[in-house]
């Protein structure tokens, strides 16, 4: 599908769904709950769609009630799943449920769409393997498809987390291995998004003890409770929606967020008032006034998937913005650093790809027909370039931003000035 987005600025509120990352943890932690949970304001997106549907395949029961999800859980006693696990392009889904499917003796199998089949899974594989389990990948290459089977003995493991959802999908799971469990990080990035997975364990009450962020040491049989939370807004879909106000010099308040959340995203605030924006809180979110811009240097390691909305917002900076020390955002639906330099020049960036990051300078964008990749985040971002462009931008396979934020178009739509 094909979007056209045409120049002009933004006004007014936009309520910001529920974030995806906690959604996800909250769906995989009242499945393996003991007991009845409910989960307020869930975002309903293709991502989180597939991990509803694989929550339901290893024994999960979930229903609606009045937009929240009432969930039945398994008290940790997994179901073989009746069929193939299709993540479909989620791969926090996958690689959380494939610590969850370690924990019970039967055979699950992991696929996913193609930009899945090309996502390295290898490092947490290893790791369950020497925590017990029996895992594979079925092309011997470190990615999808994935088999396996529990269960989960525990002991001890070394692991290179170059993104944090392998640390994340260990600290769910160890808790219900039989043994207790050790586990050395040789590396680890966006740490933000383990800091929530922590703040989840701790209101379930597991007990585990950390040595900062190279050793985590995770007591076995171990039970999670059943739970009631409401999900907040996703600081990540926030940002294409703060950085269109930025480049446009709009005012724009964003309803539901949570200055006080732990996801890592809300760091894009800071970056955007270092930029020159005025931030403003409000009773339920945050208001954004968009002013000159100026460039900078921004480590991005924490935040890699804001890397696209900051990648536009630079364009539009008076002289140099670094984008930096985030290769991970490489490693993603695809690789970003390289299509938001490809897709940018064609637009007329003076952008430069680095290996970690992206080098640019301002630049006059101009209109004309962009890739989206298949690509949530880097079509919602050319989306944003085209509200600055000199003129209409049109941009392919605009329907993968219902991965995680399935209105953004009409939302953004709803906020343009005429």
């Amino acid at each position: 599908m094909e979007v056209t987005v045409y120049p002009g600025k933004v006004a007014g509120s936009v309520r910001i769904p529920g974030s995806k990352s906690h959604t996800i943890r909250a769906l995989v932690l009242a499945t393996l709950a003991e007991g009845r949970s409910r989960i307020g304001r869930p975002l309903y997106s293709e991502d989180t769609k597939a991990c509803l549907e694989a929550c339901r395949a290893f024994g999960g029961v979930i229903t609606e009630s009045g937009g929240d999800w009432i969930v039945s859980g398994t008290g940790g006693k997994l179901n073989p799943p009746p069929d193939v696990i299709d993540v479909a392009n989620s791969g926090t889904t996958l690689l959380i449920l494939l610590g969850a499917a370690s924990l019970f003796p039967g055979w699950s199998v992991f696929t996913g769409d193609e930009q899945i089949r090309r996502r390295p899974v290898g490092p947490l594989v290893n790791a369950l393997n020497d925590l017990g389990a029996e895992a594979f990948t079925t092309r011997e290459n470190g990615c999808p498809p994935v088999v396996l089977r529990g269960p989960l003995s525990g002991g001890s493991t070394r692991i290179a987390c170059p993104t944090s959802q392998y640390l994340t999908s260990l600290l769910i799971s160890c808790p219900l291995a039989r043994g207790d469990s050790d586990i050395e990080v040789t590396e680890l990035n966006e740490r933000p998004y383990v800091e929530m997975t922590l703040d989840w364990l701790d209101r379930a009450g597991i007990e585990y003890t950390r040595s900062g962020w190279r050793r985590f040491r995770i007591r076995g049989n171990q039970r999670y409770p059943a739970f009631e939370r409401d999900i907040p807004g996703d600081y990540s879909s926030a940002t294409f929606f703060l950085c269109a106000a930025a480049v446009t010099g709009s005012r724009l308040t964003l309803a539901g967020l949570d200055r006080n959340d732990c996801q890592g995203d809300r760091e894009v605030l800071t970056i955007l008032e270092r930029m020159g924006c005025s931030i403003e809180e409000e009773a339920d979110g945050i208001t954004i006034t968009g002013k000159p811009l100026r460039g900078g240097s921004f480590d991005l390691n924490n935040i890699p998937d804001a890397l696209p909305a900051l990648a536009v917002t630079a364009c539009f900076a008076e002289g140099a913005t670094e984008l930096r020390n985030v290769p991970q955002a490489r490693l993603k639906e695809t690789d970003r650093i390289a299509v938001m330099r490809e897709e940018l020049s064609k637009m007329g960036a003076d952008i430069q790809e680095r290996p970690d990051g992206l080098l640019i300078r301002n630049s006059a964008l101009k209109g004309g027909k962009v890739a989206g990749h298949s690509d949530h985040r880097v079509v919602m971002a050319l989306a944003v370039a085209g509200l600055g462009a000199g003129g209409p931008v049109t941009i392919e396979t605009a329907e993968t931003a219902a991965v995680t934020f399935p209105e953004f178009f009409p939302t953004l739509q709803g906020i343009r000035e005429a």
